[in-house]
């Protein structure tokens, strides 16, 4: 028999409709305008579609030799920031989920301390200097290999583990190690997931660190290169910055261009989510029970 639709059922579908295209919207009104004519646009009246087709927004984009430079150190930092910044902080989350972890409360408050209160960033860059950090690839690796939040979501998850799988490890003589890569990781794909794409987003999304703690252009993660090139834009309309052709430079805007740059470092996070969204709702609700 078919199932009677009730007016809530059709009150909350439309309701659900209407939220997800505010949710699109914008980014089919900047992709719209990265893909028209830059004179043009500054008419108006562009919101869904391109009015005069052009890709020269992202010509002036790729044009600069920086891209490349940028496009490589961020996929290296983000692969490599997002492995073992997972990878260190479930290591540290299934010692905080052990019960017999010798002053296992006084570190899980000292931890929950720095999440409010740090050092700044004078001091921040005076210790990465005496570590050798500075104009270092290692910058964008070290400090952000652990995560107190991150932490408490894992341990979180790993509470909610039945303790009669660690004692049956135990018994079969397996030490903290094996129980923890044979038992407990290839059991937390949801969370490792979650993380992995909270952390990869960090990664990919992060100028700041490139900004401050390094001067080395070869250094330069993407999104550095994006805040320069718009930078530049701004100042001298493109031209001067970043050696296109004048026909180029006059169909483009110093908006349209913006617009151009915001699609570009969006694709690849568009690309990844929904390999990983089935895990992320599932994760996040796992691990924020408290165990």
């Amino acid at each position: 028999m078919k199932k009677k639709i009730e007016p809530f059922e059709v009150i909350v579908s439309i309701f659900m409709i209407l939220i997800s295209l505010i949710c699109i919207f914008p980014f089919i009104y900047v992709l719209a305008g990265s893909l028209n004519e830059g004179m043009d646009y500054m008419r108006g009246g562009i919101y869904f579609f391109p009015r005069k087709l052009s890709f020269d927004n992202y010509r002036m984009v790729f044009n600069d030799k920086r891209l490349l430079i940028g496009i490589k150190n961020t996929c290296l930092r983000t692969v490599i920031g997002t492995v073992t910044g997972t990878y260190f902080t479930a290591l540290v989350a299934y010692g905080m989920s052990r019960k017999d972890l010798i002053f296992r409360k006084q570190i899980y408050w000292f931890n929950i301390f720095t999440m409010f209160f740090g050092g700044g960033m004078i001091p921040t860059y005076l210790v990465f200097s005496k570590l050798h950090l500075i104009n270092s690839f290692l910058v964008y690796i070290i400090p952000s290999l652990y995560s107190v939040f991150n932490m408490i979501i894992f341990s979180n998850f790993y509470n909610e583990i039945p303790e009669e799988i660690h004692e049956a490890g135990a018994i079969d003589g397996a030490s903290e190690w094996q129980i923890f890569y044979k038992l407990y990781l290839p059991s937390s794909g949801p969370v490792l997931a979650t993380i992995a794409l909270w952390i990869g987003v960090f990664h990919w999304n992060s100028f700041f660190d490139s900004m401050v703690y390094t001067s080395n252009s070869n250094l330069q993660t993407l999104q550095l290169f994006l805040v320069k090139l718009i930078k530049e834009a701004s100042m001298a309309e493109g031209e001067a910055a970043t050696k296109v052709p004048a026909q180029v430079v006059r169909t483009t805007s110093i908006t349209t261009i913006r617009y151009a740059a915001i699609v570009i470092n969006m694709l690849p996070v568009l690309f990844v989510f929904p390999f990983v969204q089935k895990y992320l709702s599932k994760g996040v609700i796992i691990g924020a029970v408290k165990g």
